[in-house]
């Protein structure tokens, strides 16, 4: 399959290579031309506008940050719509607003474009490995037209309603990593101040019903204060602001995920949102120790 890609950071750049080693051809923009080193030596073409791109696609994925990049590269000047052929299908797997998603959709398909929200979880460790959880919101037919792309960069590939209903699947995912990360944090914190060691707290906990995915992983990455990110704070910040907007728009109570918010918050505004979201950590220890180190 001829398959557009644009997108190609820190979690896109993997999963366009995943498509390119399954044997699909790759047709490329980017906002910037490092970022297209990594295809030179493989099957893949690049273009001067998004527009170029839907040209030669039959299916256009997007990556990019927020609902504001998806608008312009579908809808904008030289964006995907002004380029694409009947039947062209466009799958954005940044993280938006549910809204914005569908009010993007509404408008490609008033140009004969069909769109699909497929939000991913898993970090660039996922990516790297194609081992991500992909939610989908879209279409039965849109989805099986691309359900063999999406399952060549995921492990779990799942279809959850209509245009939207991915980016609701990743905003209560987003909720449960962000309120995950948080206490995890929270309990290393508490046990290093108690004087007890946090890796032998984790140790037991793993065995209880405290485990989660989170305390094994994450709690691990924080043991050995690797705060590389693999999925930047400022990202998850950004993913909670769209919860707590549509929380508000709902007139929904939220406490727990509204007090994380507030925490991604604090460790962007402290200058840590490029490290890992782990980093909260980090965050809890300069506010817990008298000389804030």
């Amino acid at each position: 399959m001829n398959v557009g890609f644009i997108g190609l950071g820190l979690m896109g750049r993997p999963m366009a290579l995943h498509l390119e080693k399954a044997g699909h051809t790759l047709h490329l923009w980017a906002r910037r031309p490092e970022s297209l080193a990594p295809f030179a030596a493989v099957n893949a073409k690049t273009y001067a506008t998004p527009a170029q791109v839907a040209a030669n696609a039959e299916v256009v994925i997007v990556m990019v940050a927020d609902a504001p990049d998806v608008e312009k590269v579908c809808l904008g000047a030289d964006g995907l719509a002004s380029g694409s052929k009947p039947g062209l299908v466009v799958v954005d797997m940044s993280t938006i607003n549910p809204n914005a998603a569908r009010s993007i959709g509404l408008r490609l398909a008033e140009k004969g474009i069909a769109f699909v929200d497929a939000p991913v979880s898993g970090g660039e460790t996922g990516a790297i490995n194609a081992a991500l959880t992909i939610m989908v919101g879209g279409t039965p037919e849109a989805f099986e037209k691309v359900k063999p792309l999406l399952e060549k960069m995921g492990k779990s590939v799942t279809l959850i309603g209509a245009s939207g209903a991915g980016q609701v699947a990743k905003a209560c995912n987003q909720i449960l990593t962000g309120v995950g990360v948080l206490a995890v944090a929270e309990a290393f914190s508490f046990a290093a101040k108690s004087g007890v060691d946090p890796a032998k707290v984790r140790e037991a906990l793993l065995g209880g019903f405290a485990y989660s995915k989170i305390l094994e992983n994450h709690g691990q990455r924080m043991l050995d204060r690797n705060f590389k990110p693999g999925f930047k704070a400022w990202m998850h910040q950004k993913d909670l602001r769209i919860v707590m907007e549509e929380a508000h728009r709902m007139g929904l109570m939220l406490p727990s995920a509204a007090a994380t918010a507030q925490v991604f918050n604090a460790i962007v505004g402290s200058g840590m949102g490029e490290n890992d979201s782990i980093t909260a950590l980090q965050l809890l220890e300069k506010m817990s120790t008298p000389d804030g180190k």
